[in-house]
């Protein structure tokens, strides 16, 4: 660990010296009121060793981070039964696309644009009667930090301007691949989104996939082995809308990003790690945090190829 506080120690300062490029998410208004200089990142390893380095203790708004983890509820509760409803494609289009759903006969390409994560909603209100409590519950066991909430403010900002998400919900309706009522879903959709953590909570949490499927702090199995390896591929080849691709050439691990600012990254076997800068490039992702998970696998030599 003391090699990886030096790394990151250093890449973090260095990252900090270079002109932050990117802009805030100003269509969800409460992320347009977050100080755009924040800038933290905290590891895990599997070894139950960390480090943190600059805001890693903020909080901010998880959006579609939380995507890894409502997924790997229904795949935990539907089993391989849930691939009949939402695909495990990249979709190389915008994470809110209406024409792909269509192309695509109401299946969503997969569990991590907004059109599958909403899919992911509808299975878990099926299956879970007290849904929003299950989910809490859920991560604050794997974060080990009982004060994680939702937050009214963000998931009421989702409400008043997430048109999109309410056409692809009733499109996914008239596809007959949701069956409660499209309100339900999208309430539980905007309040998943609004969830607000930190860097630390988050490479507690993520500490679970690069663990196989194990928590770190209870050695308690939560996924099998082979669920954790498919959840791991897909945040490998969708976890970054359409700039995937180019996260896996530059940084070479699995993870996911959110429009709160936040990525988190997992090497299995070795650790999780976040980074959170609220400044967004042109597709979706943390400026900052790209080119600090770059040049951290650069600089260890660790990623999965």
């Amino acid at each position: 660990m003391a090699n990886y506080a030096e790394i990151i120690t250093k890449i973090y300062n260095d990252t900090l010296a270079i002109k932050d490029k990117g802009s805030l998410a100003t269509y969800i208004s409460e992320l347009a009121n977050t100080d755009s200089n924040k800038f933290g990142v905290y590891i895990t390893t599997v070894d139950d060793a960390s480090f943190g380095i600059g805001d890693y203790l903020e909080s901010f708004s998880i959006q579609s981070i939380v995507k890894v983890l409502s997924l790997a509820i229904a795949y935990k509760l539907f089993g391989e039964d849930i691939w009949k409803r939402v695909d495990v494609e990249p979709s190389g289009n915008s994470f809110n696309s209406l024409i792909q759903l269509e192309a695509d006969n109401g299946i969503p390409r997969n569990p991590f644009i907004n059109a599958g994560a909403i899919v992911t909603s509808d299975i878990l209100l099926s299956y879970l009667p007290d849904t929003r409590k299950y989910f809490l519950d859920f991560i604050r066991e794997l974060a080990g930090n009982d004060d994680l909430d939702y937050c009214e403010r963000i998931a009421d900002s989702e409400w008043a301007t997430g048109y999109r998400n309410i056409a692809i919900c009733n499109f996914l309706k008239s596809f007959d691949n949701i069956q409660n009522d499209p309100n339900e879903v999208l309430d539980l959709y905007f309040n998943l989104c609004s969830i607000e953590v930190n860097c630390k909570d988050l490479s507690n949490i993520f500490s679970l996939f690069a663990n196989e499927g194990r928590m770190l702090n209870k050695n308690k199995q939560v996924l099998t082995k082979s669920q954790t390896k498919r959840i791991n591929a897909i945040m490998q080849t969708c976890g970054f809308y359409d700039q995937s691709g180019d996260f896996a050439f530059r940084v070479g691990l699995p993870g996911k990003s959110g429009v709160g600012g936040g990525i988190v990254a997992i090497h299995p076997e070795r650790y999780a790690i976040t980074t959170w800068s609220p400044k967004l490039n042109e597709k979706g992702n943390s400026y900052r945090g790209m080119y600090f998970l770059e040049n951290f696998t650069t600089e260890t030599e660790f990623s999965i190829f």
